[in-house]
């Protein structure tokens, strides 16, 4: 299960009140296909925060999801069930608001 969160921090921002709130480590990933990306991986199973904006084939930045260009910064929480400590605690950050959620 993967839910798409919103920021209106920036991607450093986040990974710090992250942090903060599940006690988790962040490393700095960078992908040809996503560009840099912090990813934590532990007790929540696989936590991303990801910028919308990512490298396209034409030198055009394309969005990582296309369905909410106004979005700069998303934190992406993959689970294997609904995980409701992790959303409350991700919950209490202010300025990040829930997406959407799509199942395996």
């Amino acid at each position: 299960m993967t839910d798409y969160d919103t920021s209106t921090h920036t991607a450093s921002e986040l990974v710090h009140l992250v942090t903060g709130h599940l006690d988790v480590v962040f490393t700095e990933r960078e992908s040809d296909y996503r560009g840099v990306y912090h990813l934590a991986q532990g007790a929540y199973r696989r936590i991303e925060i990801q910028p919308n904006s990512i490298p396209g084939d034409d030198s055009q930045d394309d969005l990582y999801t296309p369905e909410h260009p106004e979005v700069q910064v998303l934190l992406l929480t993959n689970t294997p069930a609904p995980e409701p400590t992790l959303h409350t605690r991700l919950g209490a950050i202010q300025g990040l608001a829930h997406l959407s959620r799509k199942s395996r």
